[in-house]
């Protein structure tokens, strides 16, 4: 399948239609119901690609058969656009791929010292709400064994002398199955390539895992604060299963990063729970806005260079808050694109970056 999509000529004047059609009176409002930001909504109405996962949620929150407006030649591409041609400006989730990720130098070396000495050792990531945690998560997954061809250059991937080694498993606790303990322990298994056993409870998880497990890895729990408020299976005695079994049971080989808002002692104290599994977490990375190094890279990674006077406004209005950067990026680099002259796109950012205000307090 093709990572990117775009809206077959014939049917562009349909898809248009639909958006009045559902309701929408602007481009903007629908923004305001899909996740893709602004600038992407409108490649996809003017039959520009973008991403899959973007163009299949606006055409089913249009009521659109994505099969049927495809573009055929596109659809039927199997290879990977230029990574050139792929945006670095990413609004609407998180950052999964190497190449868009920029900062967090400082946090990523401390991050892998602890990794790649044995025995391995636990570690927190803290920030507000948007600050970029669960994008470090991925890269932290991602980086050491993308190949270099899809990585910016000079972008540092041996982290690890030993990457392929490495078993790196990434639990989202928004995922609502993650709330049974049963599926979050096979998870577990399936994802070393372990047999599940039946029943699949902490007892028999333990004996499997400290029996098989032979490689470093490292367990990534993101949104663990979700788990701890709404997983009620997920309860003292199994925090403390996983604490033993990281300490005493695995010869060093396991441990744990987890990404919360807080401190996880003071995440376990205010959701009542009082495990030792939320004391050994013994590096903290605690994550803030970029510096203004950092801001300056990500903004010099677009594919049309921004004007001086366009990269000290960014950075300004910003406050090089990450998410921020990004949409008041993305909205400049489609101006660009589209050959604008005028001040129209920061119109626009300004009103993307509404919802997000909060983020600059």
């Amino acid at each position: 399948m093709a990572r990117s999509q775009r809206v077959a000529p014939e049917y562009l004047q349909q898809v248009n239609s639909a958006l009045k059609g559902n309701g929408y009176p602007s481009k903007s409002k629908f923004t305001e119901h899909v996740t893709p930001c602004l600038s992407t909504v409108k490649k996809f109405l003017d039959g520009k690609p973008v991403d899959f996962e973007y163009f299949v949620e606006i055409c089913e929150k249009l009521g659109l058969d994505w099969q049927e407006i495809s573009d055929k030649e596109t659809l039927a591409a199997d290879t990977k656009p230029p990574m050139e041609e792929t945006s670095p400006f990413i609004t609407g989730s998180p950052i999964n791929h190497p190449s868009r990720f920029f900062g967090r130098q400082k946090e990523l070396k401390r991050l892998f010292q602890i990794l790649k000495r044995h025995p391995l050792q636990n570690a927190a990531i803290i920030g507000k709400r948007r600050i970029g945690k669960t994008s470090l998560l991925h890269y932290l997954k991602n980086i050491t064994v993308t190949p270099k061809e899809e990585l910016r250059q000079q972008q540092k991937s041996d982290w690890l002398p030993n990457p392929e080694i490495y078993k790196w498993i990434f639990i989202d606790f928004q995922d609502s199955r993650m709330a049974s303990r049963e599926y979050f322990l096979s998870h577990i298994l399936e994802s070393l390539n372990l047999k599940v056993p039946t029943p699949c409870d902490l007892d028999h998880f333990m004996d499997v895992v400290s029996d098989h497990l032979q490689n470093p890895t490292i367990i990534l729990l993101d949104e663990i604060g979700v788990g701890l408020q709404r997983c009620e299976e997920l309860d003292d005695e199994f925090w403390e299963s996983l604490r033993s079994l990281a300490t005493n049971h695995t010869g060093g080989n396991l441990a744990f990063i987890l990404a919360t808002h807080e401190s996880p002692t003071e995440l376990a104290r205010s959701t009542g729970h009082s495990s030792p599994f939320f004391n050994i977490f013994g590096y903290t990375a605690y994550l803030r806005n970029f510096t203004e190094a950092e801001a300056r890279e990500l903004i010099a990674s677009s594919a049309i260079a921004f004007p001086e006077d366009d990269v000290e406004w960014i950075l300004r209005e910003s406050g090089c808050v990450p998410l921020l950067l990004q949409i008041l990026c993305s909205e400049r680099l489609f101006s660009l694109e589209e050959g604008e002259s005028g001040e129209e796109w920061k119109e626009e950012g300004l009103l993307q970056m509404k919802p997000f205000m909060h983020l600059l307090e």
